[in-house]
């Protein structure tokens, strides 16, 4: 695993402190992704009250009026809302660790008001554009890179789980696959005929490699989320003039796109693996929005 710990020096109650935070996360499986976002955002406020030459104050001498200080630095440096709402998060879960090691009587970072942030829904594909992509791909591409767009699109995966899917989370015979979400919670999630076809193309493409991983890049070794990244991106530029679109867009297809076809917001939260229901009814927003549009320009009183 990376090293994300925060660089300043270890000595000091606080420095300390955050380190056993950061190794308590890593012993809970949390992703590299949350465990460098968490030591960033817990480096920059160690940084914040160790000002040259001074020391920060310890743990339980930090109350909600430091905080707010930071949350007001972070201001002045031009961070958006959603920035400081993310580190104010990071507090929350950093305190609440040490309230219940019994280093501070309580959080102080619940006092503080997280920052309002600007609702926006983020754009979404159309079938369309999603299957011209995914054909795309299919067309021009590598047996891998068709295989890609399939499980993106076909099965709404996070690019995280479709790097760490493996051979034997594939069942052929019901058409499923074993999906490691967050937090290392397991689902499964069926694929269709389409992404059948590529997955057998592509298992005869990579024949000559022992690998438990399914994805491999050319080395034989785990493809990287990175290397996916780039992947959608040179499709999208390529094919769609598009380059903001990245792997998450066709999980928000996947997911706008059986929504808007009649499929139930339950049924749409266990395909994706969220937690709540609140999470998944984002794209009801999506799907109202769509219909909104439709209803503008086809009805006659609109």
């Amino acid at each position: 695993m990376p090293n994300t710990k925060p660089s300043a020096p270890t000595e000091g109650a606080l420095a300390g402190a955050i380190d056993r935070f950061l190794d308590s996360l890593a012993l809970a499986n949390a992703s590299p992704h949350t465990l460098r976002n968490y030591a960033s955002d817990l480096k920059q406020f160690l940084e914040y009250l160790s000002p040259p030459g001074e020391t920060p104050p310890k743990p339980a001498a930090i109350d909600h009026l430091h905080i707010r200080e930071f949350l007001g630095a972070l201001y002045a440096r031009k961070n958006v809302s959603r920035s400081v709402a993310r580190k104010l998060a990071s507090l929350r879960a950093f305190f609440k660790f040490l309230a219940r090691e019994g280093v501070v009587a309580s959080n102080p970072a619940r006092l503080v008001t997280t920052p309002k942030i600007p609702k926006s829904l983020p754009p979404v594909l159309t079938a369309e554009q999603a299957n011209s992509l995914v054909d795309a791909a299919g067309r021009e591409g590598l047996a891998r890179d068709r295989l890609i767009f399939e499980l993106l699109y076909g099965c709404g995966l996070r690019v995280a789980e479709l790097v760490g899917l493996n051979l034997e989370d594939l069942d052929w015979s019901e058409r499923w696959i074993r999906v490691r979400g967050k937090g290392r919670k397991e689902r499964q999630v069926p694929f269709g005929a389409k992404a059948a076809e590529a997955l057998e193309g592509y298992l005869e493409a990579r024949a000559g490699f022992d690998s438990p991983a399914l994805l491999l890049n050319r080395c034989g070794g785990r493809l990287s989320p990175r290397s996916v990244e780039r992947i959608v991106k040179r499709y999208a530029v390529l094919f769609s003039g598009d380059p903001s679109l990245h792997p998450h867009s066709f999980r928000h297809a996947y997911a706008t796109h059986l929504l808007s076809d009649g499929a139930d917001l339950r049924a749409i939260q266990e395909l994706l693996g969220h937690a709540s229901l609140s999470t998944t009814q984002k794209y009801t927003q999506l799907s109202l929005k769509e219909l909104m549009e439709v209803y503008d320009r086809a009805h006659p009183r609109a």
